[in-house]
């Protein structure tokens, strides 16, 4: 939803990951931009609904992509999505509160402790087709820890259990905060389309 300028930031990540060890070791920054460099897209969309403005979401990025590097050891392979993601969503967290992790409030939990991929919901088959600046006006507005879900799972279609690991919360929570977001969502949508029909042409 939110096009990324390959050149310069995948550019700028793969410069990154190079600066770190000063080059020293190609083979390693030749396998993680082989690795993570695909999934700029992702990362970049995550930075801006979380930062609200391009060039924070460009310096989140590019910290994003040098700290994967220098921990690229620490990587225990599968999906990297979900582990850059984490990384991101760390960093932009430490930008908001001087260092340390935004706390949410308990969530409530009123949901089933088996997790399933549910099909997708008409609200899910919306955001997956809509990309009008209307939607991403309402995602943006949606507060922080249902913001981040609905981004994960609706535009980076993450699942339920990386959704998880990324925010390192239960499957529950994640379930819990999702069903939430979509309401709220849904909710919006037909309030501003409303408006859009009461506003005079």
């Amino acid at each position: 939803m939110f096009p990324v300028k390959h050149a310069r930031m995948a550019g700028m990540a793969g410069d990154a990951a190079e600066r770190t060890e000063g080059g020293k070791n190609g083979e390693k920054a030749e396998r993680f931009k082989a690795l993570a460099l695909p999934h700029l897209d992702a990362v970049y969309t995550l930075a801006r609904y979380l930062m609200r403005g391009s060039a924070e979401a460009d310096d989140a990025v590019q910290e994003c992509y040098l700290r994967a590097f220098r921990h690229f050891e620490t990587f225990r392979g599968g999906p990297i999505k979900p582990w850059l993601l984490a990384i991101l969503r760390n960093v932009c967290h430490g930008t908001y509160a001087a260092g340390g992790r935004l706390v949410y409030g308990d969530s409530d939990e009123r949901v089933t402790p088996m997790w399933r991929e549910d099909p997708p919901t008409p609200e899910q088959a919306m955001l997956r087709i809509q990309s009008d600046g209307t939607l991403r006006r309402l995602i943006g507005e949606l507060p922080a820890e249902f913001r981040e879900v609905i981004v994960l799972r609706e535009i980076n279609e993450l699942s339920y259990r990386d959704i998880a690991t990324v925010i390192e919360a239960p499957i529950g929570t994640v379930m819990s905060r999702l069903a939430r977001a979509r309401e709220m969502l849904r909710k919006a949508w037909l309030a501003a389309e409303e408006d859009t029909k009461d506003t005079p042409r």
